[in-house]
């Protein structure tokens, strides 16, 4: 009986997770159409304050439930997350979607690498391999030229960097913080940021810091429906996310939701992106394996 409960558990789990990396995808393909009317530095803003109404509406109807005391550690993880986003989203406006999230996807290669300097974690040698399969990958994808990486080469390696640090403070805050805590420091550094970086952008004109420096511009038409379409699916792929989390292991889960990279391009070939090249596609494959092996290590 708990064998049947458990398999079902694990049918649906992965079931909410091939739906939450669909509507990922899809998160991404409004954000690379919102781009043409706005910076990626107000996309960002878009994208996150939907998720801090959503997150304060949540804690209204249930209070927090925590001790608190690392205030100083909850703000920096808002902000490396914050920071990481920036370099996604301007990937996602300037190079094809797949290739994007796929630099993203390098995060856990950077949280068991982060858990083991910051937290003393040990890694198997199955992890110490995802972690080398990983930065072949990254090799595949960028073409072998380290010594000429682009601008998008940089943000995408940094944007994995960043989301893995951030990753990595979670499991601390976690003792100390309600998770929707955890989630809306994040939400409200994420939508408080480009407000700054707007204004400084209506007055300073950086093209290299592009990426983080940019004006304020008032979405017309089209553009709302776009930011409606980016809040509702982010939204959704994050409550399908949790549910699968919350039904089984994490390795399982986590091994599905690289589906996300085919259906990223999928929508991208839709939006007019070009198919991955051989050597792309082969590096999204080391990584896809990378994620996998880092990822059952840690559960």
């Amino acid at each position: 009986m708990k064998n049947n409960i458990k398999n079902n558990n694990t049918t649906l789990a992965i079931k909410y997770m091939l739906l939450s990396s669909f509507l990922f995808a899809f998160t991404g393909g409004f954000a690379k159409e919102l781009s043409a009317y706005m910076s990626s530095v107000e996309v960002v803003f878009f994208r996150n304050i939907s998720g801090v109404i959503i997150i304060l509406y949540a804690i209204y109807k249930k209070p927090l439930q925590q001790t608190g005391g690392k205030f100083l550690l909850l703000f920096m993880r808002g902000l490396i997350g914050f920071a990481a986003l920036l370099m996604y989203f301007y990937n996602i406006a300037h190079i094809p979607l797949a290739e994007a999230l796929t630099f993203n996807k390098i995060s856990p290669i950077f949280t068991a690498l982060f858990s083991y300097l910051l937290l003393k974690e040990q890694l198997s040698k199955l992890a110490w391999s995802g972690v080398f399969v990983g930065f072949i990958g990254v090799l595949f994808i960028t073409g072998f030229d380290i010594a000429n990486l682009s601008k998008t080469d940089w943000l995408g390696i940094f944007s994995g960097i960043g989301a893995g640090l951030a990753y990595t403070s979670i499991r601390e805050l976690r003792k100390y913080y309600d998770n929707r805590a955890i989630v809306l420091s994040f939400m409200l550094v994420g939508s408080i940021g480009p407000i700054i970086l707007m204004i400084v952008g209506s007055f300073i004109n950086i093209p290299s810091l592009d990426w983080i420096i940019s004006p304020f511009i008032i979405p017309q038409n089209i553009a709302w429906v776009y930011i409606i379409g980016l809040g509702g699916f982010a939204t959704l792929s994050q409550i399908y996310m949790t549910k699968a989390y919350s039904l089984a292991a994490g390795g399982i889960v986590g091994t599905i939701s690289y589906s996300n990279i085919a259906f990223a391009i999928i929508v991208g070939s839709i939006l007019g992106d070009s198919f991955p090249s051989l050597y792309v596609i082969f590096g999204i494959i080391l990584i896809v394996l990378s994620g996998i092996l880092v990822t059952y290590n840690k559960s």
